[in-house]
């Protein structure tokens, strides 16, 4: 039996998790060592998946198949395909940087319980190490259950994260603030699995069609999708497009897709930046990354049959986001609204139909988690040590910290995807794919790029610029921990935005096979005859 890599990939860090919690309470600086060399330890397992993966191979590779409940036809199936290998790799290139950036974010309730069992710091590094093992499961699964039960099964230590683990930078009370908190938390929980439940049962209904035509249930994705290519398996237009709204509405959800996206500011807002990270560059990705999988893999027809609407829904998001972004006063809360609308160009180049579209909303999910990790540690280190999150509190940091306010820059100018910079790249990818077969959509979608120009470069002046407030005169420059995190993710930035070259291999054939799911070709150009 060849080693299982993907196996070991999950199994890492969860692995990890439970060291991690294990370690006794006196020792909270080998706890966090220990969390952080498990997590290095996925990002080798990850590059060597990356490594061993042939995009010119089986659209699945490294598969591994086990009967699990045989009497319902669940299986445990991993399979990485091109898109499911850099979010892989994007996931466990994070967690490193989130667990050096959130080193003392712990530190702060330690002796805040009498019981001496209460061990904050194991419990933050492990339940972030628990949600990292849970995620790439989800971005590696082929059995659709197994999808389902941890794609919800992550929602309990991301609520642990926000609501036990939250900022302590608020302008309210600690009363106040750890009722805003408990909110963060309820309503993050509350609205995924009010989504999960209603994919669940759309996960049965799809068990049920498959037991009545191919004679046994499945929940085998490549099963199910061979089943439909081959006539075996035909869904009347109303099942499908039922059971394409089951998975839809959950994954709009965790995606965040407008009108769904309300827990997004309230779980960013009150979370510390790394768990802020863990969120949107990190958790919310199972989302638009199944849309791709499942919905476009699974209901062709629905899919197609409903993205009219998904487009316009998209669009709203991209524009009501970058809208909301510049009104906002708080750091955070301004970069949550910025990813919903990111967000929406994300979901619009899934929805496009187009290989460019499909092919830049991946490598999309890829820069923006990048961009957005580096965006908000630098704001996280700002945030502590101001010990505010209100824009009008800050001004002139770029004369007392240069460097801070140097990688806060790079930063906010990857999130308007300015050229040179890897979101470029992909968010051009996806405004020409829309344009190609929506030409009003992707026009109108532009105006989503001059929104974050305002208020990224407002949120810079306001910050850094102009005469130094006394509260700021004092404020130290990145250390070198903090370096170690910025450095490389901005490294990353310059690379992939002049260098996309080494994504795009691995993403292409695999948005191929999707196209190929849906019986999509790109529109051919039109050319006006010479006269």
């Amino acid at each position: 039996m060849s080693f299982p890599l993907l196996t070991a990939t999950a199994a890492v860090p969860a692995i990890g998790a439970i060291a991690t919690a294990a370690v006794p309470a006196a020792k909270r600086t080998a706890a966090k060592w220990l969390a952080l060399l498990f997590s290095l330890a996925t990002v080798v397992l990850a590059a060597v998946v990356l490594v061993r993966f042939d995009p010119g191979g089986d659209r699945y590779q490294l598969t591994e198949s086990h009967a699990w409940i045989a009497d319902f036809g669940v299986r445990y199936e991993l399979g990485v395909d091109g898109i499911g290998a850099v979010l892989v790799a994007l996931t466990a290139l994070l967690i490193p940087f989130v667990i050096l950036a959130g080193w003392h974010d712990a530190d702060a309730l330690e002796g805040e319980q009498a019981n001496r069992r209460w061990r904050p710091t194991q419990g933050f590094f492990a339940l972030i190490l628990a949600v990292e093992a849970m995620v790439i499961v989800s971005f590696l699964a082929t059995d659709v259950f197994l999808f389902y039960l941890f794609f919800e099964a992550m929602l309990i230590p991301m609520y642990f994260l926000i609501g036990g683990f939250g900022d302590r930078a608020h302008a309210a009370g600690e009363e106040e603030a750890s009722r805003q908190r408990s909110y963060a938390a309820v309503k993050f929980l509350l609205y995924n699995l009010a989504g999960g439940l209603i994919m669940l049962a759309a996960v049965i209904g799809l068990y049920a069609v498959t037991a009545d035509q191919l004679g046994e249930g499945t929940f085998s994705l490549q099963a199910i999708i061979e089943a439909r290519a081959n006539g075996k398996l035909e869904m009347s237009a109303g099942t499908e497009r039922l059971l394409f709204l089951g998975f839809f509405f959950a994954f709009a959800v965790k995606a965040p897709l407008w009108p769904l996206h309300t827990w997004l500011p309230n779980a960013m807002g009150e979370s510390t930046a790394p768990v802020a990270v863990l969120i949107t560059a990190v958790v919310d990705k199972v989302g638009t990354f199944a849309m791709l999988r499942f919905c476009l893999g699974l209901f062709p027809n629905a899919s197609e049959w409903a993205t009219p609407v998904v487009l316009v829904l998209a669009l709203v998001s991209i524009i009501y986001g970058a809208l909301l972004a510049v009104g906002q006063r708080d750091m955070k809360r301004l970069i949550a609204y910025a990813s919903i609308s990111h967000f929406g160009f994300i979901i619009m180049g899934v929805f496009a139909m187009t290989t460019q579209g499909q092919s830049g909303a991946t490598l999309y999910m890829v820069n923006h988690g990048i961009s957005t990790a580096a965006l908000l540690l630098v704001a996280g280190f700002l945030i502590t040590r101001r010990g505010s999150r209100l824009i009008a509190d800050y001004g002139g940091v770029q004369k007392v910290a240069p460097v801070l306010a140097g990688t806060f820059l790079i930063g906010g100018l990857a999130t308007l995807s300015l050229p040179g910079l890897a979101p470029f790249v992909s968010e051009f990818l996806v405004l020409v794919g829309t344009f190609s077969r929506y030409p009003v959509i992707g026009i109108i979608a532009t105006a989503g790029i001059v929104l974050a120009a305002l208020y990224v470069l407002v949120l810079y002046q306001r910050t850094m610029t102009g005469p130094v407030k006394p509260e700021v005169s004092g404020m130290k420059d990145l250390k070198v921990r903090e370096l170690v995190v910025a450095a490389p993710l901005i490294a990353l930035l310059v690379f992939l935005g002049v260098f996309p070259k080494p994504l795009t291999e691995i993403v292409n054939p695999a948005v191929e096979h999707t196209m190929s799911d849906v019986q999509k070709k790109d529109p051919a150009p039109e050319v006006e005859a010479a006269k």
